[in-house]
C-alpha cells in the first residue's frame, strides 16, 4: 500500500472515529450515574491499551501492519454495533477494554506503517502530510455529525461509524499483497 492509500485509510478511521468519540460522552453519561464512572470507562480504555503495546508490536511485527489495521477496522465495526445496546455501565466498561486492545492495534500499526514507507531524509514533510489530510477529514465529521446528531439518535452514530470501519478494513486488505 502506497503513503496515499494509507491516508485514504487512515482518513476513513479518523472519519469513524470523529463521528462518534465526541458525542460519546453523551452517551456514557446516560448510562452511568457519575463522572467518576465516565473517568473509569476512559482510564480502563487508556490503561488496557498501555499494557497492551508490547503484545501488540510483537504481533505487527509477525503479521503485518495490513491485517493488524484490518483487524482494527473490524474490531471497531463490531464493537460499535454492541454499544448502543450496553445499558448498565459494566458493559461499558469491558467494552472500553476492548477498545484499549484495539486502540493500541490502530496506534502501534499506524507508526510501523509510517516508519517502514516513509523515505527518511524527507519524513518529517511526509508524515506532515499525512497528518493534514487525516486531520482534516475529522474534523469535517465532528462538524458534519453536530448536525446529524440533531437528527437522529445518539445510537444511530455508531451503526454509521460502525459501516465506515468496516469499509476501512476491507481497504486497507485490499493492499495488503502490494506490499509483500
Amino acid at each position: 500500500m502506497n503513503t496515499r492509500n494509507f491516508i485514504i485509510y487512515q482518513s476513513t478511521v479518523g472519519i469513524a472515529a470523529s463521528i462518534i468519540f465526541p458525542f460519546y460522552i453523551l452517551f456514557l453519561k446516560n448510562v452511568g450515574s457519575s463522572y467518576s464512572q465516565f473517568g473509569w470507562a476512559y482510564g480502563l480504555f487508556a490503561l488496557t491499551a498501555a499494557l497492551s503495546y508490547p503484545f501488540v508490536g510483537k504481533m505487527a511485527d509477525k503479521l503485518g501492519d495490513h491485517l493488524l489495521l484490518a483487524i482494527y477496522s473490524w474490531g471497531m465495526a463490531a464493537i460499535l454495533l454492541v454499544f448502543p445496546l450496553a445499558y448498565e455501565i459494566w458493559h461499558v466498561y469491558v467494552l472500553q477494554i476492548v477498545m484499549g486492545l484495539l486502540g493500541a492495534i490502530q496506534k502501534n500499526s499506524e507508526k510501523a506503517f509510517l516508519a517502514r514507507a516513509v523515505n527518511k531524509e524527507t519524513a518529517g514533510v511526509e508524515i506532515g502530510r499525512y497528518h493534514v489530510w487525516t486531520s482534516i477529514g475529522a474534523a469535517i465529521a465532528v462538524i458534519a455529525t453536530g448536525y446529524l446528531v440533531d437528527f437522529l439518535t445518539i445510537g444511530s452514530l455508531f451503526y454509521i461509524a460502525s459501516i465506515a470501519f468496516a469499509w476501512s478494513g476491507f481497504y486497507v486488505m485490499k493492499f495488503r499483497n502490494e506490499s509483500k
